[in-house]
């Protein structure tokens, strides 16, 4: 992806992201996650139906990595399997620490391939990640 397309992906999906705004309805499952070193605070929500992953969504302030990441992640995990959305997490996180990931898996996540060069940006794009294994936890351990 070149630099132009991270460029646009990410501005599009900041200033117009997708599966803005909670539900708060019964079934869902949510967590918050923020940023101490900046503004960023955010809630997700899930709603995990016979280990699949029907509905997510988000709401907060966040910077344009973090909102755009979360965006973008959420489409992704939609109508995926739990075990699915953990190895897009897994994949994801390796991206963004510099590890061995698999590009086919990643797609438009593919935007912050080059974050590792700012270090203190790495927390912004894993904060949708963050927010989501906490649900993943309190849905494993049956809370």
């Amino acid at each position: 992806m070149d630099r132009e397309l991270k460029r646009e992906v990410i501005l599009d999906n900041y200033n117009n992201p997708y599966h803005k705004g909670l539900k708060n309805e019964e079934g869902y499952k949510k967590a918050n996650t923020n940023n101490e070193s900046c503004i960023d605070n955010i809630d997700i929500e899930l709603k995990i139906e016979d280990g699949k992953v029907v509905d997510a969504n988000f709401d907060g302030e966040a910077c344009a990595i973090s909102t755009s990441a979360t965006s973008i992640f959420l489409r992704k995990i939609i109508g995926k399997s739990v075990d699915e959305v953990k190895d897009l997490i897994e994949n994801y996180e390796n991206l963004i620490n510099e590890g061995d990931y698999n590009i086919d898996k990643l797609g438009e996540l593919m935007a912050y391939d080059t974050i590792y060069m700012q270090p203190n940006r790495k927390h912004c794009a894993l904060l949708p990640v963050d927010t989501i294994n906490k649900i993943l936890k309190e849905v494993e351990s049956g809370d």
